[in-house]
């Protein structure tokens, strides 16, 4: 989960910090030396580090926090701002320009995910955007390289400049810019080979690219999980042809988070946007703020309720909240609650924006709610017939053999829905006697399933 490690370590430092009243400066130096080895450990780079400790300690030791009523918690917001500070403070948007087409050139190294982020891209500027755009692939080195923009812009269903072998990258991306301008195409998305900032022919064929293209934006895609090494190519290729911003990839899988904590700081380009997934959605702005927030415990809510928002079909949600509001939660709701699950980015990609994150992980433990769980109870509620699905009061002891046989699971397991379905439904009873309207979140209902624990 997206910087679960370093979360993990800050928030022990953070909670002995809490535990006590007053506080001294060596309590303050010795959370200070703590959170530097947590600092490390997450790859982040020695001279972030360094200056980061520095700032946070010349701030934490001062009488505004030490005198303060909660000293512990001042220090928490003193690292937290520091914290924001170093991974560039405010959202920096992709750049659109104001002459169509804005030419957006993605580099990096082989391997990095351009491609795939190029699709992303198209599909982003198509769908949040309203841009009509065009993408061309320049990697002539990689075998089947152009062909696989071609598949992915098809499902992201963004046009590309047809393939013609043979071709070289200038002569590729000069057809893709006259296509552009003839086609009335607002964006191009450039997608070039993997290079080596070390790698002189290469990087010279790239300055050409810049050169012949005039890129408004030139965005470096790299992998988050390489960490430092990650922050060392930013740096390279800021230098050889200067981007403007960087794209991190794999952000979901990257729990200690070094990359995204140094690449402002190392180099000065803003962290844009950031992978955190395969599927082609899978992409979400860079905001300092929030990041900031996931790292330290206390989660990104407003990204979950805009995600949910995002991905919830508005009628399914309002359905579904009336129906909750009355007091009834039948196991095609479930259903639909699962299916949303996933288009949020699963279990993890909701944790991982919830405060408290690491209580729920142990809550999570014990009340056995997990993707595995919920594969279970989609099989469980797909072996069920629609009358059975409608009301849960018909499923005998014959019935739930018969389910727990047609789903591959167990009778313990289908009785363990049933009483998890039973429990959410006596829940949206009692709120309804108590005249709440709903318990999620605007935006939000119904997101979460039926036994999933809250922080």
């Amino acid at each position: 989960m997206m910087f679960d490690s370093l979360a993990g370590r800050l928030g022990e430092v953070f909670a002995q910090l809490t535990k006590r009243g007053a506080l001294t400066e060596a309590d303050v130096g010795k959370a200070m030396r703590e959170v530097r080895v947590a600092l490390l450990e997450a790859d982040v780079a020695l001279p972030v580090v360094k200056t980061f400790i520095d700032a946070v300690t010349r701030r934490a030791v001062g009488a505004e926090v030490l005198k303060s009523v909660t000293p512990g918690q001042m220090v928490i917001k003193v690292v937290h701002d520091h914290l924001v500070e170093m991974l560039g403070s405010d959202l920096v948007p992709v750049n659109f320009g104001l002459n169509p087409p804005a030419v957006i050139m993605l580099v990096g190294l082989q391997g990095s995910g351009k491609t795939t982020t190029a699709a992303k891209l198209g599909l982003r500027f198509k769908n949040q955007h309203n841009k009509k755009t065009l993408m061309a692939s320049l990697d002539i080195h990689r075998p089947a390289a152009q062909e696989q923009l071609s598949i992915l812009g098809r499902e992201a269903g963004v046009d590309i400049v047809p393939i013609i072998q043979g071709q070289l990258p200038l002569t590729i991306a000069e057809r893709a810019l006259t296509a552009s301008r003839l086609g009335g195409y607002d964006t191009l998305i450039l997608d070039t080979a993997g290079r080596l900032h070390v790698d002189d022919a290469l990087m010279s064929e790239l300055n050409e690219l810049v050169k012949a293209t005039q890129p408004i934006e030139t965005l470096l895609v790299a992998d988050s999980l390489t960490g430092q090494d990650a922050v060392k190519i930013a740096d390279g290729f800021h230098r050889q042809v200067g981007i403007t911003g960087v794209v991190l990839t794999r952000v979901d899988g990257d729990g200690r988070g070094g990359a995204a904590s140094s690449v402002r700081s190392v180099t000065g380009c803003p962290i844009k946007l950031i992978g955190v997934g395969e599927k082609l959605e899978a992409l979400e702005d860079f905001y300092p703020e929030r990041i900031a927030s996931r790292i330290l415990g206390r989660g990104d809510v407003v990204s979950l309720v805009e995600k949910a928002q995002a991905t919830i079909e508005q009628d399914d949600a309002d359905k579904l909240a009336a129906k909750l509001r009355g007091g009834r939660f039948d196991f095609d709701d479930l259903a639909i609650q699962i299916v949303q699950i996933r288009k949020m980015g699963g279990m993890d990609g909701m944790l991982s924006m919830l405060p408290g994150v690491a209580k729920i992980r142990k809550q999570m433990a014990t009340s056995q709610v997990d993707e595995r769980q919920l594969n279970h109870q989609e099989a469980i509620i797909r072996s069920m017939t629609p009358a059975e699905r409608r009301n849960a009061k018909l499923l005998n002891g014959a019935r739930k053999r018969r389910i727990a046989a047609g789903s591959g699971t167990t009778i313990q397991e289908v009785n363990r829905l049933l009483k998890q379905q039973k429990d959410m439904t006596t829940m949206m009873k009692r709120a309804k006697k108590m005249g709440k309207r709903g318990v999620m979140p605007p935006g939000m209902p119904g997101v979460f399933p039926p036994g999933f624990p809250t922080p």
